[in-house]
């Protein structure tokens, strides 16, 4: 290999790739934590080091040259690279002190995981934790993430999944809806009501004809893609909605209904990348998520 012929900057390359995939140099700013001029002039230094145009100029949005075009899939290999070396820098690390991050749906993160966290405070002081709190799919392998609370089991390969129990799944109702409509006695008294949905809620009307609940679209005239807007719309008597028993259960406005005939489990995969899995600081933090999901688990029978 001829080292005099690599004659670019990473920190050139990484603005240029980060700006490919965001679409905008404010949007990449953002996602590197720089401002717009650092940015820009990165990529002003990456075209001038290579002799080649990578961006057209005078679009609102970023629009690559045929240069930039072919340089880009080159160089998105090379992050991808870049992102396994401090993949596998994060895992050597042995130190029970630094930062891990954890993701979660909206109500997992807001009711179960900060009881755990004040007992992870007490076993390792040292690590500091962020919550990326969201209902959308975070990567891990990208590194949005380093430990993952899911309810789908993961279908990467480079990832390590434990299934450590389950929720169930209820219906719920604000008593103030239930004073108005009464208490459904079974499934066919739900068929006249209105739901709350969620932001896919076709695939929830898929999900509730397996378990013999049969709804249809039009009875869905409130949605929300976040966990904690569907709780408050629940709560206001919107209409009735669908709640882990665990979150359900502790707001007294709420009342669970027909829990004998609609019971879903809801499985808990904790997920973690291959390699983080050998940080001494993420397993402490994934052996004691493990355990006390197993507790929750446990708890809701």
């Amino acid at each position: 290999m001829s080292w005099n012929d690599v004659a670019f900057d990473w920190n050139q390359v990484r603005a240029f790739l980060v700006a490919s995939e965001e679409g905008s140099l404010s949007a990449a700013a953002r996602a590197l934590n720089q401002t717009q001029p650092t940015l820009s002039r990165q990529v002003t230094g990456l075209e001038q080091s290579l002799g080649v145009t990578l961006f057209e100029r005078g679009h609102r949005k970023l629009q690559l040259t045929a240069a930039g075009l072919e340089l880009l899939e080159h160089v998105r290999v090379m992050g991808e690279a870049a992102n396994r070396v401090s993949l596998a820098a994060s895992g050597q690390s042995q130190a029970i002190e630094g930062r891990v991050r954890i993701t979660a749906s909206e109500l997992m993160a807001t009711y179960c995981l900060p009881r755990m966290l004040r007992k992870l405070r007490e076993q390792a002081p040292g690590i500091v934790v962020e919550v990326v709190a969201s209902d959308q799919v975070r990567d891990l392998i990208r590194r949005e993430a380093d430990i993952a609370i899911r309810h789908a089991q993961p279908g990467q390969p480079d990832l390590i999944a434990r299934r450590v129990g389950f929720l169930r799944g209820r219906i719920y109702a604000a008593r103030s809806l239930l004073d108005r409509v009464g208490m459904p006695c079974d499934f066919d008294d739900l068929r006249k009501q209105d739901f709350v949905g969620i932001d896919d809620t076709a695939a929830l009307l898929d999900g509730l004809a397996e378990q013999g609940l049969e709804l249809h679209l039009d009875q869905f005239r409130v949605s929300s893609a976040s966990g904690n807007c569907m709780l408050q719309l629940i709560r206001e008597g919107l209409g009735f909605g669908f709640l882990p028993m665990d979150t359900g259960g502790l707001f007294p406005d709420l009342v669970c209904v027909l829990p004998d005939r609609f019971n879903p489990p809801i499985p808990i995969w904790l997920v973690s990348h291959r390699e983080l899995h050998t940080s001494r600081r993420i397993r402490v933090v994934y052996d004691l998520l493990a355990e006390e999901l197993g507790t929750l688990s446990e708890t809701l029978g």
